[in-house]
């Protein structure tokens, strides 16, 4: 990682009010290579045991293939791809064997040593990438209630309280393959703010609230508070909440 800036990072993670705990997350700094960080979100879905079998294996499935990866020649596209593609396999063999269904989304993002970072994400688990509190890229979610935005059936504001906003097109686990959307971001500068977050989190803001929170409050303590304010809207109905920040601070020359 260039020395112009400094990390900062934290995740947060909730049941909300379901009976069971499918999401999952995971940021890890890579074992030898400074300045490599790695962030995963995992909605499982699937039953009781099904869904957390399923994210369990998402998180399992990153972190091996994190650990053996070498940032300085190795393609971090393919790597991204690759957990995503071995994970729904596991998953699959894992719904024959035990007759369940399950399921999983994942959102994912690799900052390089080089200030380089890459988004790669299945399902409707989302990457935010905020300049300050503008918000710079957000992923497209693999969805009904997208498909009828990109349609122009319905309106970006019409899609946020639409009954059918849950029904994914695809995601790990389906009998079909999963779709693979990748991003890059050519160079991280002090200010920016990267953001993975499940349904659970983003269902309840927009845009603006979320780069308002991410730029005010430290990844601490905006986890901390979206993750409460998400509970306060859901009104005794959300869904499992987690998610991943990352932000990116000025160096200072005490650092």
């Amino acid at each position: 990682m260039p020395s112009s800036y400094r990390i900062q990072a934290s995740t947060g993670i909730h049941r909300g009010d379901r009976e069971y705990q499918q999401d999952q997350v995971l940021l890890m700094a890579h074992p030898y290579a400074k300045g490599c960080i790695l962030g995963v979100v995992a909605d499982g879905m699937g039953g009781r045991s099904g869904g957390r079998k399923a994210s369990d294996q998402v998180m399992l499935t990153a972190r091996q293939l994190f650990e053996r990866f070498e940032p300085s020649h190795e393609d971090c596209a393919h790597m991204l791809r690759t957990i995503v593609q071995d994970a729904h396999t596991v998953i699959r063999l894992t719904a024959i064997a035990a007759e369940q269904e399950p399921h999983s989304t994942i959102a994912a993002f690799v900052v390089l040593p080089n200030g380089i970072c890459h988004f790669m994400h299945s399902g409707d688990s989302r990457l935010y990438h905020f300049h300050g509190a503008h918000q710079i890229h957000r992923s497209k979610d693999h969805s009904y209630v997208q498909a009828l935005v990109d349609r122009g059936d319905i309106t970006p504001d019409e899609a946020d309280n639409h009954p059918q906003s849950n029904i994914l097109l695809g995601c790990l686990g389906a009998i079909t393959a999963p779709p693979i959307e990748h991003h890059v971001i050519e160079g991280l500068q002090p200010g920016d703010t990267l953001m993975a977050c499940s349904d659970g989190v983003w269902h309840y803001f927009s845009s603006q609230e979320l780069g308002t929170v991410l730029e005010a409050l430290s990844p601490r303590e905006a986890s901390q508070f979206l993750i409460e304010k998400a509970r306060k809207r859901a009104q005794g109905g959300g869904d499992n909440l987690s998610l991943a920040i990352l932000k990116l601070e000025a160096a200072t020359a005490a650092d």
